[in-house]
């Protein structure tokens, strides 16, 4: 399936792929293992997994995960790790929404400080003809 979005959109997707990846960077330099390798490995798993047709073995990558205490990827199902699907995306989405709300607020004060500071241009300028 090829999805295809608008500029704006897919720096989004990829800021947001981007700050989704600090937490295995994270765990790995947490436990002392080689964060790069690791992560890369992972990601290569991700993108064979997605990138596999309907019914290849390799959609089954789609599972694997980081074993840190081995310091290696491994298939998460495989070695019993079953992990609350349904906690975690309800977690992501509050942080989006909470992300969203923020940047919303900014908007608003960055908006209020350019009408501002117009006004005060416009009366700075009145004063100075007078």
């Amino acid at each position: 399936m090829v999805c295809t979005q608008g500029s704006r959109e897919q720096l989004a997707i990829a800021e947001f792929a981007a700050a989704l990846l600090v937490i295995p960077k994270t765990l790995s330099v947490n436990a002392a293992k080689d964060s790069t390798d690791l992560v890369a490995k992972l990601r290569a798993y991700h993108n064979a997994a997605q990138s596999a047709p309907a019914g290849d073995a390799k959609r089954g990558l789609k599972y694997y995960g980081l074993d840190l205490m081995k310091g290696e990827v491994r298939d998460n199902v495989k070695a019993g790790v079953l992990e609350p699907m349904v906690s975690k995306v309800k977690s992501l989405k509050s942080a989006l929404e909470a992300c969203t709300a923020l940047l919303r607020i900014d908007d608003r004060v960055s908006l209020a400080l350019t009408s501002l500071s117009r006004l005060f241009i416009r009366k700075t300028d009145a004063t100075l003809l007078h």
